[in-house]
């Protein structure tokens, strides 16, 4: 094992006996790998690299325990790469540098480098300037790692030098595999120690590691640790034990992982239902729960244009600074912010006009296909076409009274059509009456 700086830099797949579980049982190549085959799959992205021998500097997103650090490590073993694993947590400058200096000698001896950064998000804008040019050069090949979306946390010049990979939670049946493995392991797991266990209690485990690995084994390594032996040296585990001690509550509330898209669904709908208490209270189940506030505010601004829109156009705005402020401010001064858009958007007067009015819009684009321009509506750019009508006949809105004048604007074959119908609650109703005298003005001249 190499240290840089503070941090201990691990190599090799193998841990100590006494090293968790969930450190023990880490894939040692890519046949022991679970999940992610929108990646490894045949003939999907990773694998094609991985085929070629080649492996670009990727930015690993995904939610705890879905194998990136793993993935990194493997990536790394395939193309016989030096790997230095750094925690942006305790690591500065000083550390990068004195891995720049040890990927300078490696690739004098024909080695490349891998810089695995777990928790990149958290490296400040410096410390990600620092890694440009490196990257840049291929001095080293940057896997980062984060569970915070990339886009708002890792600088621009150093994204669009990095290929941004999702990885998804495991699924169900993924973990129950792996539980098994767990069990069956006589180097790193139970294999070779006297555990009988009944089979529903992995399925409950694997159900409620709503998709992480790591917490689906410490969860088994703790049942079977925590299992005095019996007479016969034998520890028994039954689906009571469970229930009974400490997994109880989880397993009621979150079957499957789908609490976390029953509470977003609760809280839109209290939102769309105009009840602001219910959206308090759903938006306080969220945050203690640990949610990330921007899957929140995504709901937030998602129900501002699709629920209130037009009605009272206020709402977005106040989604929108409630998302800026909690940037700024973070936790917990920005939960303040989330529930503030909460309920205005909750007591905004509702219509969903422009979300059916896009919708018929995206139906006429399907049936009709790209329909032509109205010449009127084309730019004359170019002498040849001014020539072919370009422009001709087009009326200046801004030459009429009012600033209005009737004129077809979409293309013949979709005249007279109308997607956008105004309620006549709150800014709506001025729309509505201004858009009412427009269309009778269209039907009188005949356009």
């Amino acid at each position: 094992m190499k240290t840089i700086g503070r941090k201990p830099v691990e190599r090799g797949s193998l841990f100590g006996p006494r090293a968790p579980l969930a450190d023990r049982l880490r894939p040692r190549d890519f046949s022991e790998f679970l999940g992610q085959e929108h990646l490894l799959g045949p003939q999907k992205l990773l694998r094609r690299l991985l085929d070629a021998g080649r492996l670009p500097s990727l930015i690993l997103w995904g939610p705890p325990g879905c194998g990136k650090t793993t993935l990194a490590r493997l990536l790394a073993q395939k193309i016989k790469a030096y790997w230095v694993g750094l925690s942006a947590v305790d690591s500065g400058l000083k550390d990068l540098r004195a891995v720049v200096e040890a990927a300078q000698e490696k690739r004098a001896l024909g080695q490349a480098t891998v810089l695995f950064l777990d928790e990149i998000h958290r490296f400040n804008k410096a410390q990600q300037d620092f890694l440009l040019p490196y990257v840049e050069s291929g001095l080293i090949t940057l896997i980062g790692a984060t569970t915070e979306n990339p886009s708002f946390s890792v600088i621009g010049p150093l994204l669009s030098r990095c290929k941004v990979l999702v990885l998804k939670p495991l699924k169900t049946e993924d973990l129950r595999k792996l539980l098994q493995r767990a069990l069956e392991d006589p180097e790193r797991g139970y294999g070779k120690e006297a555990v009988e266990i009944e089979p529903k209690v992995l399925d409950l485990l694997a159900e409620a590691a709503e998709g992480d690995a790591r917490v689906a084994l410490n969860l088994l390594e703790t049942l079977i640790e925590s299992a005095p032996p019996d007479q016969e040296g034998r520890r028994r585990i039954r689906r009571e034990d469970l229930e009974r001690v400490f997994l109880e509550r989880p397993l009621r509330h979150d079957r499957a992982g789908e609490e976390h898209y029953n509470l977003l669904s609760a809280f839109h709908k209290s939102l769309r239902g105009s009840d602001p208490d219910a959206a308090l209270y759903w938006l306080a189940r969220m945050l203690e729960a640990g949610e990330d506030p921007r899957v929140i505010l995504r709901r937030i601004l998602a129900a501002a244009s699709e629920d209130v829109g037009n009605a009272d156009p206020m709402a977005l705005l106040v989604a929108v600074a409630a998302k800026e402020a909690y940037e700024f401010l973070g936790l917990p001064e920005g939960e303040l912010a989330l529930a503030q858009a909460a309920v205005y958007v909750a007591c905004a007067p509702k219509s969903n006009a422009v979300y059916k009015g896009l919708s018929a819009a995206k139906e006429d684009v399907r049936r009709h296909g790209a329909l032509p321009v109205p010449k009127h509506l084309r730019n004359p750019v170019t002498a040849l076409m001014r020539a072919l009508g370009y422009g001709r006949g087009y009326k200046y809105a801004h030459d009429y009274p009012q600033g209005f004048v009737p004129q077809e604007y979409l293309p013949e074959a979709l005249k007279d059509r109308i997607y956008y119908r105004p309620t006549e609650r709150g800014t709506e109703k001025d729309f509505q009456e201004r858009l009412r005298l427009w269309w009778e003005k269209r039907r009188t001249l005949k356009i």
